[in-house]
This record gives C-alpha cells, sequence and structure tokens, in this order.
C-alpha cells in the first residue's frame, strides 16, 4: 500500500531499548518494575492517580464492566455506542449488562448527547461513551446531567489518546477511563491497554480483576487483611476474591510503552496538523468537513460522503484500491455495531435502521491512515487521488 493506515509505528528507538533488556542475563519477561514505572508515567501524563496496564483495549473494557458488575450483580442497562469497537458491545453482554444504544452526532462521530440522555431510564447503570477516531466526544450538557442523575461516565479512549475537552486530557472525565496501545494507535505496546480512575476501590478491583481475582494483586494491605480475616482456613498468597481473569501485559509492553510515551505528544501534534491540511483541501462538496477539530487528536482521516450515493462511493472505494489507498468501510469496528450477527436476538429485528447517522456511515464513511510519519506532499497527493473521483 502506497497510503497505509500505519506506518513506522514502533521505531528503532523502541526495539533497542527491549534488546537493552534482553542482554542481561536473566531479564525478568512477566510483568514486573517496567510494568509498574509504565503505569505510573502513564498516570502522570494523563493526570489521574491510578493505571493498570492490561494486555489490550478490549481486556480494558472488559474489566471496566467486570468493575461495574460488582457495584450491580443484579444487572441493569448500560448505554453504548453502535458506532465503535466489537468490544465495547461484547464487554457490556459479558458481563450480563444490557447495551442500550444512542445514534452518533456526525460532527464527533460519538454517541448524540442528546440521544444519550433520552435513553436513560431507572435501569441505567452508566454510560458507555467511546471518543471516537481522535475527536472529543464529550458536551457540558451531557456532564453535567450525568453528575446530577448521579450516573457514571465510562471512557473509551482507545483511539483518541491526548484528545481534550477544554484543555483536560480525554479519560479525566469518566469514572474509569480505557485506552489501547495497539499497533496503529497513537503509541504501540505491540498489543496493549490501560484502565485508568481516580477511584481507589475500582484500582484494588482492577488490580485483582486483571491477575484471576487475587487478593494479593491488592496494593491497599487493609483490603488484603480483610480478606484474610474473612478466610482464615486458605493461604493468604491463593485468596481468589472474584471469578476473573488473566489479563496482564509483560516487561517488553512496559518497556515499549515507556519509550513511546516519550513522543506522544508530539505526535497529537503532527496528526492535528496533518487533519487540518487534510480537511482544507477535499473536496467539501462530495465529502463532510465540518467535524469538531476543537481538541482533536486524530487517529485518523474521516472519509464520509455528504449525500448517500451508491454509484460514487463503489466509484471511491475502486480509486482507492488502484492508488493504493488502504481503507477502512465504515469507519471504527466495520461501521453499525448493531447489524453484526452476535447481537441477533438479542436487539430487535431490524433496530440497526433506528440509527440513521450511524448508518450513513456504515454504507458511506470510510478511515484512511494518518500519522506522524506521513508528509505534507503525501497528505497532498491522497486529497488529490480523493477529489478526482
Amino acid at each position: 500500500m502506497k497510503f497505509p493506515l500505519m506506518r513506522n509505528n514502533i521505531l528503532r528507538e523502541d526495539l533497542d531499548a527491549v534488546i537493552e533488556h534482553l542482554k542481561q542475563d536473566d531479564p525478568i519477561l512477566t510483568h514486573s518494575a517496567n510494568v509498574r514505572a509504565f503505569e505510573s508515567e502513564w498516570s502522570e501524563w494523563l493526570g489521574v492517580k491510578y493505571s493498570v496496564f492490561v494486555n489490550s483495549g478490549a481486556s480494558a473494557n472488559l474489566l471496566t464492566m467486570a468493575v461495574l458488575k460488582i457495584r450491580h450483580p443484579e444487572g441493569g442497562e448500560v448505554i453504548t455506542p453502535p458506532l465503535g469497537w466489537v468490544s465495547d458491545v461484547a464487554s457490556v453482554l459479558q458481563n450480563g449488562f444490557t447495551p442500550v444504544f444512542a445514534d452518533i452526532d456526525s460532527h464527533t462521530l460519538a454517541m448524540d448527547s442528546e440521544q444519550i440522555l433520552a435513553k436513560i431510564t431507572e435501569k441505567t447503570k452508566a454510560v458507555f461513551l467511546t471518543h471516537v477516531q481522535g475527536f472529543d466526544g464529550l458536551t457540558d450538557k451531557l456532564l453535567d446531567e450525568l453528575n446530577r442523575r448521579n450516573i457514571p461516565l465510562i471512557e473509551d479512549v482507545c483511539e483518541s489518546h491526548g484528545a481534550t475537552h477544554h484543555g483536560t486530557k480525554l479519560g479525566n472525565f469518566g469514572w474509569i477511563s480505557n485506552f489501547s496501545f495497539y499497533y496503529a494507535h497513537h503509541m504501540s505496546t505491540i498489543e496493549g491497554g490501560m484502565v485508568c480512575t481516580n477511584d481507589p476501590l475500582v484500582y484494588q478491583q482492577a488490580r485483582m480483576l486483571r491477575s484471576h481475582g487475587m487478593v494479593r494483586e491488592a496494593t491497599d494491605l487493609s483490603v488484603r487483611e480483610a480478606y484474610r480475616i474473612e478466610n482464615p482456613e486458605l493461604n493468604p498468597d491463593f485468596i481468589f476474591a472474584f471469578p476473573a481473569y488473566n489479563t496482564r501485559n509483560t516487561e517488553i509492553g512496559g518497556i515499549m510503552g515507556r519509550s513511546q510515551l516519550k513522543r506522544l505528544d508530539q505526535g497529537v501534534k503532527r496528526r492535528t496538523e496533518n487533519l487540518l491540511r487534510f480537511l482544507n483541501q477535499i473536496d467539501s462538496c462530495k465529502y463532510r468537513t465540518d467535524f469538531k477539530i476543537e481538541g482533536s487528536s486524530n487517529y485518523a482521516f474521516n472519509l464520509i460522503l455528504k449525500e448517500a450515493d451508491d454509484r460514487l462511493v463503489e466509484r471511491l472505494m475502486q480509486k482507492m484500491r488502484e492508488s493504493g489507498v488502504e481503507f477502512r468501510r465504515g469507519s471504527a469496528g466495520g461501521g453499525n455495531q448493531i447489524r453484526q450477527p452476535y447481537l441477533k436476538g438479542i436487539v430487535p429485528e431490524g433496530h440497526h435502521l433506528d440509527f440513521p447517522q450511524t448508518e450513513h456511515v456504515h454504507f458511506y464513511g470510510f478511515y484512511i491512515g494518518n500519522f506522524p510519519d506521513l508528509k505534507d506532499e503525501e497528505v497532498d497527493e491522497l486529497c488529490a487521488i480523493l477529489n478526482a473521483v
């Protein structure tokens, strides 16, 4: 591909840092000091108190919903994005909650605030909002109303590292926030993710849930002591508080994360410059250009037809294939998640049609690679290809 979705996201300096570690006579490879250091450095960069490094953004979603389940074993409803990655919905289902979908705002691709508020009922246990592809999906009205109604916000920031709302990084507004360090994202630990929070109890529970539910993973000695007293017949090293998971990452992931974090801000700046150049040049008669770019840390170039046009979208895909432009149709996660087979029998038949904005992106939206290594002249050439269709 001449224009791939990602290029050079893991640099020589990242690999050299790993190699230096491996040169030791007996290097520790499992979860250890570098994982803890990365968690601390990430928390400082983001501005939160606690972070838990896991093996993927999907695992971050899973543990977050597991924490919510501890508080609501009876289940309930979670307002969930129809446009996002499969794990946004799957983690809700896997923990016994019912997903309730809200259509997206065309300017941010995140769930529309008014739609979210209209879906809240007495059964609502949380709002799980995905900041799609670098855009700020928050509004002050949403934050104020959720706070007034005492409904927790969970932020999926997997594609939006460094994006801000009124100058504060996304991931600071929710009860819990999730990040992904997959290869194609803003920074990479090959595979990896992070659960972030300011809630000390969430932190202890997420640490235990990450590692089989083992109580010894808690850093709060009072938590460990309480379980020991309640279970005197058990070996204190092997008390399992929850029927949990193994979602730990490794020292190699921690080393790569620490190396990549040093240049994350610079990468976000460059991605934003690329986005502005792209939006200033693509044909606004054919493509949407009215995205909310304030606070964006754009993950990918969003290419969405202004009007539904089946013939134009076919010509566009053919042109991109011929020109070596890698793309993903339907934007994040392949478009409207409600159309996916795993939701058959869970949502009513034809339910996907109740979300027209998401449906438009499903058929007439794409994302194209935007990354720090992309040169100005490449952005210009890309725009020329798209405009020629």
